[in-house]
């Protein structure tokens, strides 16, 4: 568990949260790293660069995605990052858009034909899907893992790496979620980083472009450190930042496929 100080900026004025944030967070990718009580990536670093007389302290501390998602959807976590935008995390916080994202379809390189719709892919009997459990890309995203799972091919796993393992064994033939994470997972652990240089990535039509961001707790947080929160994360789009981040951390490659700056 690490507790972070964050300064906090405001063009008008100058204010601090009025207690310590509670941050649950899983490693994804290069967006945020988690190692022992580290956290650094994107994310954490985009909250240093952000600067005042004032400061506002994250409590950070690991925890699997999908119990990250239950903590946030009970008001135990104050904000939840880096989410897509769905109606379900609407419900219980508020959103801010950083950058625009999308789900594909990730396997080795291979001379397999490109599945060019959720159709084909649903179509393709013989192939097996692995998705990480608590990730959520939206509606028509559900609805493939819905499908695959009654058709017996689906496999889910707790975390990415996992998830990156099963396809490295052949044991399945895609994933399903955003190149940036997977790609930052893959190069970020030993076991499976020779994948790095072999991936694939294919986009299906139903897999739209999305918003990608912040939610901030509808039932843990007050208005007024709300207001606070959103002012750090919007200078930090108006100053540039968060896109430079990722282009620090990501090859061209990755984000052309998954990536879009706002």
């Amino acid at each position: 568990m690490l507790v972070l100080p964050l300064s906090l900026f405001s063009s008008h004025t100058q204010a601090a949260c009025s207690r310590v944030i509670n941050a649950p967070v899983t490693s994804l990718g290069f967006s945020v790293i988690v190692n022992g009580d580290s956290v650094t990536g994107i994310y954490p670093d985009i909250f240093r660069s952000l600067s005042s007389k004032e400061t506002c302290q994250f409590q950070f501390s690991a925890v699997p995605r999908a119990r990250l998602e239950v903590m946030f959807e009970n008001g135990q976590a104050d904000v939840l990052f880096p989410a897509i935008r769905t109606a379900k995390r609407d419900e219980h916080g508020y959103f801010i858009p950083l950058i625009h994202t999308r789900a594909t379809l990730i396997s080795l390189q291979s001379a397999r034909p490109v599945i060019r719709s959720q159709q084909e892919l649903l179509e393709q009997k013989t192939l097996k899907v692995v998705v990480v459990r608590g990730f959520d890309y939206g509606e028509a995203y559900q609805s493939i893992i819905t499908e695959l799972q009654k058709q017996g091919r689906l496999i889910v796993e707790a975390d990415t790496v996992s998830a990156a393992r099963i396809l490295k064994a052949s044991i399945a033939d895609y994933t399903i979620m955003a190149p940036y994470i997977f790609a930052g997972a893959v190069q970020g652990d030993a076991r499976v980083e020779d994948m790095a240089d072999k991936l694939r990535f294919d986009p299906l039509p139903e897999l739209p472009w999305s918003d990608s961001g912040i939610y901030l707790s509808k039932k843990s947080l007050s208005q007024e450190d709300r207001n606070v929160l959103q002012e750090m994360m919007e200078k930090a789009i108006r100053s540039g930042m968060v896109w430079k981040g990722f282009s620090r951390y990501y090859k061209p490659e990755v984000l052309k496929e998954g990536n879009r700056p706002r």
